[in-house]
């Protein structure tokens, strides 16, 4: 999966590759999809959300710029495969779930994995979670029709913040925020498509 979908593709941080490799991604689908655990796409996990398709988890995590000791915020924890990655490349994670059997399934798994770098709540997302910002980091991985102020705020100084952003749902454009001595600027990566972020700031 790293070497024909990810690397072959121009993703080059080792950090993101070798963090890709050691995470399971079987561990994160359902069962009766693990046979597709490692194709080049996304899979439902239930609750009408996806695990995103790997190529997508490596272009976001190298976007992120991710240092060891990083505090990383992110947004929409669902099966937990997205914070593992992050957790593998020495983040220190702070992920958000809005729906319960997804929170509670995330939860336990990361933990019985041993991820204790990793610290899961159940709350709306587009709020984040301010008891423990600024976030060196913030990753979203439900896109919205606009970039949920609340995140901007929590973002630290410097700072980066990767988010799907589109009128439309299902289809967005994948913008890297950038946040240094209180400028913010935002670029375009590309186009996307990702489940709703649904909540206060969000649809």
């Amino acid at each position: 999966m790293v070497d024909e979908q990810i690397a072959a593709r121009g993703v080059a941080d080792p950090n993101v590759l070798n963090a890709m490799r050691n995470v399971q991604r079987h561990l994160f689908v359902q069962d009766a999809l693990a046979s597709r655990a490692y194709s080049d796409s996304a899979l439902p996990i239930g609750e009408g959300q996806t695990i995103s398709q790997p190529y997508i988890v490596a272009v976001m995590s190298e976007l992120l710029k991710i240092e060891p000791g990083h505090k990383v915020l992110e947004i929409g924890t669902g099966s937990g495969y997205q914070a593992a990655v992050l957790a593998e490349m020495g983040a220190d994670v702070f992920t958000v779930e809005r729906i319960r059997k997804l929170f509670i399934s995330a939860r336990k798994l990361l933990f019985d994995m041993r991820y204790f770098n990793i610290q899961v709540k159940l709350d709306d997302g587009t709020m984040g979670w301010p008891d423990n910002a600024p976030y060196d980091r913030i990753v979203v991985t439900a896109g919205g029709p606009e970039i949920p102020q609340y995140l901007i705020d929590q973002l630290a100084d410097p700072g980066i913040l990767v988010i799907p952003v589109g009128g439309q749902r299902r289809v967005q454009r994948l913008m890297l925020v950038t946040k240094t001595d209180g400028k913010i600027e935002t670029t375009d990566m590309g186009g996307c498509a990702f489940v709703d972020l649904v909540g206060k700031q969000g649809w």
